[in-house]
């Protein structure tokens, strides 16, 4: 009898509730939106998203491998992350972090320690978006205590310094963009490097990170940096890379912003060219922040009675229906 009851219990836990090809298209679909989503629509691949995230949840449903069902864990993560950063750019950043949150709950089922670090990075995203910087501080620093080395720690110091530097610590803002660059250097592999996309950090998005960090902290380096990502934007990815034309398009921005400061205000128009450019799908509503900055330089006194400025001024007002003005302000 106890023969036949280890049989029975043995021929239900063989049972597998996915197979195969579904998890393989699963893997797919995740690398292939983290991808898409540096350059493609935001709110189409958000729905996308949505979509691939509720079959796996769906699947989670049923009895699973603990493989099989570790691996859903970790594709539901990378979509709530994936998901929470399309949200901010949407404009919803309260979402954003409930979709984080989620996402927290599958990476701690599995004690992912890059995908835990990864949510720290979408949490402190969406902080800083929503104007709370020491919060997204504490948070890229919370990031950094579950993964130390390679793109993703880079991306958490930098997005500390950015903090840092909008309270006027100019010291640990140039601090961050030092330790970035250690601990890019520092070798590191993970599942979520594997996928790419969005959970890579190209060396032209660090370099964009480090001149809005140097942008805010005043730094008459800024403008050379923001210069020098764009470049690297222009020759294309390195091997393994991908670029984010999202980020490309802010480094403009910010390069844009940075030469207002400075007086140069054809040199600024130039710079937002390719961003009064986008397509309608394309404009997000932290590049609306941005600009929403580059109105306000339009404002200062050195600019007025300007045909040039109040004619990019219109430029921007025309951005989007709306968009400009029902942004949460920077």
């Amino acid at each position: 009898m106890a023969a036949h009851e280890g049989s029975e219990h043995a021929e239900r836990a063989e049972q597998r509730g996915i197979g195969e090809a579904t998890l393989e298209q699963f893997r797919a679909d995740t690398a292939s939106l983290a991808v898409q989503y540096l350059t493609g629509e935001t709110f189409g691949l958000f729905t996308e998203m949505r979509r691939v995230r509720n079959r796996i949840t769906d699947a989670l449903g049923r009895r699973q491998w603990p493989r099989d069902a570790a691996e859903l864990y970790l594709l539901a993560g990378c979509l709530s992350a994936l998901m929470a950063a399309a949200a901010v750019n949407l404009g919803y950043p309260r979402e954003a972090g409930e979709l984080t949150r989620a996402g927290w709950a599958y990476a701690t089922i599995i004690d992912h320690r890059p995908l835990m670090a990864r949510l720290r990075l979408c949490a402190a995203y969406a902080a800083y978006w929503s104007g709370h910087p020491e919060a997204a501080t504490d948070l890229a620093r919370s990031g950094l205590g579950f993964l130390a080395d390679g793109q993703s720690a880079a991306q958490l110091h930098l997005f500390g310094g950015l903090a840092a530097a909008r309270r006027g610590d100019a010291a640990s803002a140039r601090q961050a963009i030092a330790a970035a660059r250690d601990a890019r250097d520092r070798e590191h592999h993970d599942e979520l490097l594997e996928i790419g996309g969005e959970f890579g950090f190209s060396r032209a998005t660090q370099s964009y990170y480090a001149g809005v960090v140097l942008s805010e902290a005043a730094s008459d380096e800024a403008a050379a940096e923001l210069e020098g990502a764009i470049g690297l934007y222009a020759t294309g990815p390195g091997p393994g890379e991908h670029h984010s034309r999202k980020c490309e398009m802010l480094a403009h921005t910010d390069l844009a912003i940075a030469r207002l400061r400075a007086g140069a205000l054809d040199a600024a128009s130039s710079a937002l060219e390719p961003v009064l450019a986008l397509p309608p799908g394309e404009r997000t509503a932290v590049e609306g922040q941005r600009l929403s900055v580059v109105r306000a330089e339009l404002a200062h006194p050195v600019y007025r009675g300007s045909a040039a400025a109040r004619g990019l001024d219109e430029q921007l007002a025309g951005f989007g229906p709306g968009e400009l003005g029902s942004l949460p302000g920077q």
